[in-house]
């Protein structure tokens, strides 16, 4: 009997209904001679630092770098009944071989091997790596089971990325923490240098001064003919003024057919970029459509990093074209001859092969598809017509005109043929999109203009313009940014570029927002003041978009057997050891760059210093013992502390009495008292708030006050 492992319950059953697993049991599925189960995503992580030591609890630099020799693994606590399913399932004596069928990719192979390693399962592995879950693809895959140990190098390539990850993010977030103190300074392997894209722009920003130019145009003949820019109004004004009424001659005509290709098919980046530009989705929005759509059938697997498709699936692409039509995603009534075959390229194919919809879109109710989904699903098929039609032809008509010794200059272009663009225009107009209006280039149509030939100058003006600042990051354009980071210093033969890989980039962002780096606003990703304050004080080695992205490249050759997960490994381990090494001491003008503002809540009635807000609770700041955080065991609120700081009566809700019963009271502060006890050994004192107690009689309306 083979036991299949998938990463989601959702594809265990669609793969367990083929295999005809259809017996339910507790956390898996049975029969035909198979049982299927499955991880629940991740099911094991790395173990936190004070797992290795418990003093490793305490952060200080002395306890840095945290470089473990051998590295432990835990389950994780919301995942351990799944995890014990699992277990027990490897040792079941029926079970002679398993199968994994976590998602193919980089992050499925190292959710399935560490559930494999941390069961001690030793039974024959094999491997099914597919990138669609129609039928025949499962079937297909079960019938060319690869051998396990075919993809050693790309768990090797999971498990570096892993520890680095940890290295860099434990061993930088507690370095920086303790230099600076205040809050935790977070620091992540690709998040940092992220961040530091976003902070650099925002610098630009806001460094950026306006500066006014002026165009001198030249009307005439039904053209609008304009001068380079021009600092002085003044003198803009006087070239016009000179034009005025007088004759312009053409000196330049030039004319030329050019066409604009069909895009690529989508991998993930392009499809987030797409999604957030056209719909305003964030990656992780993208990425969790596209991946419900998958495990629907609807398209192919989306963490896939190519734009093409192999060169044997034009079949399956031109059948899939012919669906998309007949699934009323489209005007039937398009004439269209698909040339497939300029979407075909294996070389470019690494694990996974672009983006496209299903046969499946024609089988099932689309109607039923929740409409965030749809506007994926639609975003793919029309990128699979588009990118299969013909070009965009136009002809293009530039001209200098001459008037007066100056240089005028005047351009338009006349469509030829719309190509691809039909299906493009079609798609904006079916969906209410929310792309921002761009510019377009002048699309007018030009007279027929000849060299030498004078046009009579009718009218003129001076139009203003100032220069504008960058523009900020939306995350269609951080997501391209993050792909191209560090390319320009790279090779051109170099595989893996940029920051993450599409299947991580929608996590580092929404980490950043989470952490309180980075906001939304609409559309845009704006630094937050902390998380600028942080990039001033990293050094470049955290936060280089260059030596990050050379990291992903090497961890690309790792999963190719190319570069040893030891080398990579060491290269990481150096870094952190350096960066503890160089970090030491900060001055105390900086350690308080990142401390956070106290709130004020009263005056202790104790010793009268400030009562403040602090990492657990309120508390006074002069230390005197004074209990002001909690009441009968109760934790209070903000406005509680303020009313007892205040002296006025404070009602507390849900008190819990000796006999275990619930009931409302009122408490009133009269004065302070101390305290003392012994728990485990050590006598606790302090001094704490006396008050009476306020008790509402139900039965005759009244209140009955006892001293407590």
């Amino acid at each position: 009997m083979q036991l299949v492992i998938a990463e989601k319950p959702s594809v265990a059953q669609s793969i367990a209904g083929v295999l005809g697993a259809t017996e339910r049991k507790d956390g898996y599925m049975e029969g035909n001679d198979y049982i299927v189960s499955w991880c629940v995503g991740h099911l094991i992580e790395l173990a936190q630092p004070e797992s290795y030591d418990e003093a490793l609890q305490k952060w200080t630099y002395e306890s840095l770098p945290i470089i473990p020799d051998t590295w432990k693994h835990e389950v994780k606590s919301d995942t351990k009944a799944q995890y014990k399913v699992l277990y027990q399932l490897m040792h079941d004596n029926r079970v002679d071989s398993v199968v994994c069928a976590t998602d193919a990719g980089r992050e499925g192979e190292l959710i399935f091997r560490l559930t494999y390693n941390m069961a001690g399962c030793d039974k024959p592995m094999q491997r099914l790596w597919i990138s669609s879950m129609e039928e025949s693809a499962i079937k297909e895959g079960f019938s060319n089971l690869r051998p396990g140990s075919e993809y050693d190098h790309l768990y090797e390539s999971a498990l570096c990325r892993q520890e680095a990850d940890w290295l860099v993010g434990i061993n930088g977030t507690r370095l920086f923490t303790v230099l600076y103190g205040g809050q935790a300074l977070k620091v992540g392997r690709v998040q940092t240098p992220t961040l530091a894209m976003l902070v650099d722009r925002e610098a630009k920003i806001m460094n950026f001064k306006k500066e006014a130019y002026y165009v001198a145009h030249i009307l005439g003949n039904g053209l609008d003919a304009v001068s380079e820019h021009i600092r002085d109004k003044a003198e803009a004004e006087k070239i016009v003024g000179a034009c005025a009424n007088g004759q312009a001659l053409v000196t330049a005509v030039v004319k030329e057919e050019k066409w604009i290709a069909p895009p690529k098919l989508y991998d993930l980046t392009t499809l987030q970029r797409d999604a957030n530009r056209l719909f305003g989705f964030t990656a992780k929005q993208t990425l969790e459509y596209t991946q419900s759509l998958y495990e629907k059938k609807l398209v192919t697997y989306p963490r896939t990093d190519s734009q093409y498709l192999s060169d044997d699936m034009e079949g399956t692409a031109r059948n899939v074209i012919e669906a998309i039509f007949n699934s009323l995603l489209f005007e039937q009534n398009i004439m269209f001859n698909p040339d497939v075959k300029k979407a075909l390229n294996s070389k470019k194919v690494t694990d996974h092969h672009a983006i496209i919809p299903t046969m499946e879109i024609v089988k099932q109710d689309l109607k039923a598809i929740p409409e965030s989904e749809m506007k994926i699903l639609s975003l793919c098929a029309n990128r699979l017509l588009c990118a299969t039609a013909e070009k965009h032809i136009y002809n293009s008509t530039k001209a200098e005109l001459t008037c007066n010794g100056m240089v005028f200059k005047v351009s338009g272009k006349e469509i030829w043929k719309n190509g691809w663009k039909d299906f493009e225009d079609f798609f904006k107009n079916s969906y209410k999109t929310s792309e921002d209006k761009k510019d377009s280039d002048d699309t007018k149509k030009l007279p027929e203009l000849t060299e030498g030939m004078t046009i009579t100058v009718e009218d003129t003006r001076v139009s203003e313009h100032f220069t504008q600042p960058p523009k900020h990051f939306t995350e269609d354009s951080l997501l391209s940014a993050m792909e191209r980071a560090g390319s320009e210093d790279m090779d051109d033969d170099v595989e893996r570029k940029g920051l993450g890989t599409p299947a991580t980039r929608a996590d580092i962002i929404e980490k950043l927002v989470k952490d309180g780096f980075v906001k939304r606003e609409k559309k845009q990703m704006i630094p937050t003041e902390d998380g600028m304050k942080l990039i001033t004080v990293l050094p470049d080695v955290v936060k280089s978009p260059k030596l990050t992205a050379d990291w992903e490249n090497e961890l690309t050759q790792v999963s190719k057997g190319e570069v040893s997960a030891g080398q990579f490994m060491a290269g990481i381990k150096a870094m952190v050891s350096d960066l503890v090494k160089t970090y030491h001491n900060v001055s105390e003008e900086q350690k308080n760059m990142f401390a956070q503002e106290q709130k004020v809540f009263g005056k202790c009635p104790n010793c009268g210093k400030d009562v403040v807000n602090g990492k657990y609770g309120v508390y006074c700041v002069g230390k005197c013992g004074m209990n002001v955080n909690r009441v009968m065991g109760k934790v209070l609120t903000e406005e509680q502390v303020k009313n007892l700081l205040a002296g006025k009566k404070t009602l507390l809700k849900r008190l819990t009495s000796k006999a275990g019963k619930k009931y409302d009271a009122y408490i009133i502060p009269e004065g302070t008292e101390e305290y003392s006890y012994t728990k485990d050994g050590e006598v606790k004192s302090g001094v704490q708030y006396k008050f009476t107690m306020e008790f509402l009689d139900r039965k005759c309306g009244s209140n009955r006050k006892y001293r407590v």
